[in-house]
């Protein structure tokens, strides 16, 4: 089982940056796939980012590819969002999520079994 805990959210301006981080518990982090989704109010799930087990491909959402970068320590146990030049629409609860097996579209959520409690981030115009 994997216990996940996201960090680095917060209130920011648009165009600054800010980076999320998510700490897994267990000995067996680098055998899941990773990924971030983020849900904004009255809106559905929405994949953001995905890291492989190895963190030697990465898969991008077309609204964040360029400004967004994923990023994984299996040493560590942590997996990061990297958020470059945030928009207003950017504003979402951000989730990370584990996934022991990908058997489908790595952007659909229902493939992830593991999720954390999600932290906010809002971005003001």
């Amino acid at each position: 089982q994997v216990q996940l805990v996201e960090s680095g959210g917060g209130l920011v301006q648009a165009g600054v940056s800010l980076r999320l981080s998510c700490a897994a518990s267990g000995r067996t982090f680098s055998s899941y796939h990773m990924a971030w989704f983020r849900q904004a109010p009255g809106k559905e799930r929405e994949f953001v980012a995905h890291i492989t087990r190895s963190g030697g491909r990465t898969y991008y959402a077309d609204s964040v590819k360029g400004r967004f970068t994923i990023s994984r320590d299996n040493a560590k146990n942590t997996v990061s969002l990297q958020m470059n030049s945030l928009k207003p629409e950017d504003t979402a609860v951000y989730y990370c999520a584990a996934a022991a097996l990908i058997t489908g579209y790595y952007s659909d959520y229902a493939l992830y079994n593991y999720w954390g409690q999600g932290t906010q981030v809002t971005v003001s115009s």
